[in-house]
C-alpha cells in the first residue's frame, strides 16, 4: 500500500489525474502558481519524487522530462480505503461504521459498484436500502422489504422471489 501523499504530491498529483496526459514541469508550475507562490525547482522535485516513489512516469523531451500517472486517482483512494479497512480489528464494524458516514448517493453509488463487481446490471429486483436509523420493529415495507403476498402465506415461503432468499432474511 502506498503511503497517503502529501499536501503538495496530492495537489501535483491531483493536476496530473486530471489532465490525463503526459504534463511538464512547467504546465504543472503555471497551474499551481494560480494558488500559490511556488517555485519550478519545487515542483521539479516533487515530481522527482513521485516517479522516485512510483507515482508517475516519465519520458525524456529534450532537457525536461514528461510525466504521467502510473494509476488512477480512483486506485489511488480504493488502495487508501483498502490499508484503513486491513488495519481493523474488527473489519464488519469497521465497514458498518464507514457506511453509516456515507450520503444517501454514496450508498447508492456503492450498491451500483458492487452490481459492477458481481457482473450484474438488474436492480428493478432489488429493493432499496433501509435508512440506518429504521428501527427493526419497523413493518417491512418500512425497512424495505417486500410484504408477504396472500400466496407466499399461504405456502408458507416468505418473499418467495426475494434476492435475499426464501425466508426473507
Amino acid at each position: 500500500m502506498p503511503r497517503p501523499l502529501g499536501e503538495l504530491e496530492d495537489a501535483v498529483m491531483t493536476r496530473v489525474w486530471k489532465w490525463n496526459r503526459p504534463v511538464t514541469v512547467r504546465e504543472v508550475l503555471e497551474d499551481l502558481q494560480q494558488e500559490r507562490s511556488i517555485a519550478y525547482t519545487t515542483v521539479m522535485t516533487v515530481l522527482d519524487n513521485l516517479h522516485q516513489k512510483g507515482w508517475v512516469r516519465r519520458e525524456a523531451e529534450g532537457r525536461a522530462y514528461r510525466y504521467e500517472a502510473v494509476s488512477t486517482r480512483a486506485a489511488y483512494a480504493a488502495a487508501l480505503m483498502n490499508d484503513a479497512w486491513s488495519q481493523s480489528d474488527n473489519a464488519a464494524a469497521a465497514l458498518v461504521a464507514f457506511f453509516g458516514m456515507m450520503s444517501e448517493e454514496q450508498r447508492r453509488a456503492l450498491r451500483d459498484a458492487v452490481r459492477i463487481v458481481e457482473g450484474t446490471t438488474a436492480t428493478a429486483e432489488v429493493p432499496p436500502e433501509p435508512p440506518a436509523e429504521v428501527p427493526p420493529e419497523a413493518a417491512p415495507e418500512v425497512r424495505g422489504e417486500v410484504p408477504d403476498t396472500p400466496d407466499a402465506a399461504e405456502t408458507g415461503d416468505r418473499n418467495p422471489g426475494s434476492v435475499r432468499g426464501g425466508d426473507g432474511r
